[in-house]
């Protein structure tokens, strides 16, 4: 007995004898190959489903069960800007600018003026929601934003500038696209089927500038309305038809029943009429009424200035003296004048 405990004795003496001589640890090994994969446990119970509101997603601000969108559209498509062929001008570089949708919003971005575009646009498009509006950038109630609303320089009418608040849109097309030209030899040359100030000059009409022989200022629809044209021709529930508004004009015109106010459209008529006859028999106005358009391509000053006035007025302005009334009156007589010398 006593020689085994002995024995043990000596035997952990020993061991401890080497533990007491062992170095440092060295380095872990490299990792050994993985063991096979063990077998799926049980699935855990369902989590509760992911519920969204529509009225988390910012395109409802739009795109929702109102008829916001599909009026508007009704409404567009039955005014000048959403109807007829005038768009296809757009493959023009000289017309793209206004002639197509498209092409107007890239003008529009880069700052030029109409006359500043170097290409027609292959797509034309006409003047559409995207025309105006600021539709799909920021995917919500802000794409309803207007594309500018800055102040207009008319660049075909030096200094005059046109600032009438939303109007500001619709006065970058709507606006002359030249004035008239310089006589040479007491002649005015470059007449045709397509002379005058160009269509829509109504920003100018409004300011009382761009006509032939008399001075004009702008008129109270120019001062006193806020938001201009856009005011007149969209009313309270912004119409997209475009159409004169006659509510718009009773915020003023207490009473009102139609454009006719104080006779002025009833007086422009008269005068459009006798210049006009007076212009036919000077052989330089086809005969067809208010549509008529120049049978020459050169006249004496006077007479070009009362064609010129003429076309201002019957063609290109369209209001019967309602955007201007005493510029507008003014140009016809300035015409009546010219003949008369």
């Amino acid at each position: 007995m006593n020689r085994k405990l002995l024995l043990i004795s000596l035997m952990l003496t020993f061991v401890l004898a080497l533990a007491a001589c062992a170095g440092s640890e060295g380095p872990a090994g490299p990792e050994g190959p993985a063991g096979p994969q063990g077998e799926a446990g049980p699935a855990g119970p369902a989590g509760e489903a992911a519920v969204m509101s529509a009225t988390d997603l910012s395109c409802t601000e739009c795109h929702n069960d109102t008829t916001q969108i599909a009026g508007k559209e009704a409404a567009l498509s039955l005014s000048l800007h959403g109807t007829g062929t005038s768009f296809v001008r757009g493959t023009s570089a000289s017309c793209a600018g206004c002639h197509s949708g498209g092409a107007f919003s890239e003008r529009i971005a880069a700052g030029l003026h109409p006359g500043e575009v170097e290409a027609g646009d292959p797509n034309p498009t006409r003047q559409d929601c995207r025309t105006c509006h600021a539709i799909h950038t920021t995917y919500t109630g802000e794409d309803y934003a207007l594309e500018t609303t800055d102040p207009v320089d008319l660049y075909a009418v030096e200094g005059a500038t046109f600032d009438g608040g939303d109007g500001n849109l619709c006065a970058n097309c709507h606006q002359p696209r030249r004035e008239f030209p310089a006589a040479e030899d007491g002649m005015i040359t470059g007449i045709s089927s397509h002379w005058g100030p160009h269509h829509g000059p109504q920003s100018a009409m409004l300011l009382g500038v761009a006509g032939a022989g008399v001075e004009g200022e702008s008129s109270l629809h120019y001062r006193e309305v806020e938001n201009t044209c856009v005011t007149c021709h969209m009313g309270e529930n912004a119409s997209h038809t475009f159409e004169a508004d006659l509510a718009s004009c009773s915020e003023c015109h207490e009473g009102v029943e139609n454009f006719d106010i104080n006779g002025v459209q009833t007086e422009v008529q008269g005068m459009l009429d006798e210049l006009g006859a007076l212009l036919v028999a000077e052989g330089v106005l086809s005969e067809n009424g208010p549509e008529g358009h120049p049978t020459v391509t050169e006249a004496p000053e006077n007479v070009a200035i009362a064609l010129y006035n003429w076309i201002y007025v019957a063609h290109e302005d369209g209001s019967l003296g309602v955007h201007n009334p005493t510029y507008t009156k003014a140009l016809l007589q300035a015409g009546l004048d010219a003949l008369n010398q």
